[in-house]
């Protein structure tokens, strides 16, 4: 028997699958990552550039994805 319960964790399970596929379709950056921020000119630490194709630090890439979800 089905209760609210088991709906809520498989509603929860298909909202998280949905979200991991959106983020697994949007396109990565590829090639070498820059030294310093485009924006902020700050350096950018070797792991995040380990990642390539990154152009800014942490700080200004998550205010650029925020005005983008706006």
């Amino acid at each position: 028997m089905v209760d609210w319960f088991d709906r809520a964790q498989a509603l929860e399970q298909l909202q998280r699958d949905k979200a991991i596929a959106a983020q697994l379709a949007c396109k990565r950056p590829s090639g070498p990552s820059r030294t310093h921020c485009v924006d902020c000119d700050n350096p950018i630490p070797e792991k995040r550039q380990a990642l390539g194709g990154i152009t800014r630090c942490v700080p200004c890439q998550t205010t650029v994805e925020k005005e983008v979800q706006r």
